[in-house]
């Protein structure tokens, strides 16, 4: 089993990072850059998700961690949202919704599966430890 040492090393944290990077090449096209308000959303939603994922980490216990984890999991859900508003908006391309889409749909699972273990687990937290 792999060692956690920082939030950095989480799988999830690098996948949003990911999404996060690539949102923000989506908004720099003409178009959708003119469009501040949808852009401010659409990163901070993106920015949002893996900013979560690390504050709920660096709290060092479980329970905490999983209420973090719920956030990036809603956060991500907006990001979507907010995806399909520029598609409609033609913003960005059908294939590039798509794209970006099933990596937040494979995020969300991802974190749900990871808080469905934390859940589970017998260790409570870095805190808990004596």
């Amino acid at each position: 089993m792999v060692t956690i040492h920082r939030f950095e090393d989480l799988e999830v944290w690098q996948v949003s990072r990911e999404i996060c990077q690539a949102i923000y090449s989506l908004t720099q096209t003409d178009k959708f850059k003119k469009d501040y308000a949808l852009v401010d959303q659409i990163k901070r939603s993106s920015g949002s998700a893996m900013d979560n994922i690390a504050e709920g980490y660096e709290r060092d216990g479980n329970k905490e961690f999983i209420q973090f984890l719920t956030i990036s999991k809603a956060s991500i859900g907006e990001t979507r949202s907010q995806l399909y508003r520029a598609l409609d908006f033609g913003y960005i391309q059908k294939e590039e919704f798509e794209s970006m889409n099933e990596k937040c749909l494979r995020l969300s699972r991802q974190l749900q599966k990871f808080s469905d273990y934390l859940r589970k687990s017998p260790i409570k937290g870095r805190k808990f430890q004596t």
